[in-house]
């Protein structure tokens, strides 16, 4: 399955935040909050978009609290502030008009398809089942009447 355009990691607004380097490890290796981001089990460019729509302070509150999150590496808890600060700019600032057009592309997506149609489908079958129900109310049925009685006596 492709990616959408906006996931495409070649035309991806959210490269610069996604490569860039959280700090390095204990391994001595540098993580980039695209790994660190996977580790904690968060989709990137998910977050990366939801982060973007933020203020930035809020933006980077929220970043250290997830980076804090992380095994530390060769960063101390008091350097998360700083290191999320620097982060959050490196991320594209959304205007609303961008973010309404975003939001349209994927209420109208495949996806956003197949939901209205199931939502459909159970609002019909609903409407079925509640004409049953109300056409044995106005006509319920009676039971049948034995064969073996008859009408005359000897």
């Amino acid at each position: 399955m492709a990616l959408r355009p906006q996931f495409s990691l070649i035309n991806s607004e959210f490269n610069d935040f996604l490569f860039a380097s959280v700090g390095e490890e204990k391994t001595g290796l540098q993580l980039t909050v695209l790994s660190a981001l996977t580790r904690l089990d968060l989709d990137p460019w998910a977050e990366a978009g939801r982060l973007s729509e933020l203020p930035k302070e809020a933006a980077s509150r929220i970043l250290g609290a997830t980076i804090a999150l992380l095994p530390q590496g060769q960063w101390k808890a008091s350097d998360l502030p700083a290191i999320a600060a620097r982060l959050v700019t490196s991320l594209p600032k959304r205007s609303a008009p961008a973010l309404q057009s975003l939001r349209s592309e994927y209420i109208w997506s495949g996806n956003s398809k197949s939901g209205i149609t199931l939502w459909l489908g159970c609002v019909a079958l609903a409407a079925v089942a509640i004409f049953s129900l109300w056409h044995l109310e106005v006509n319920p049925s009676r039971e049948p009447v034995p064969a073996t009685l008859s009408s005359t006596s000897q």
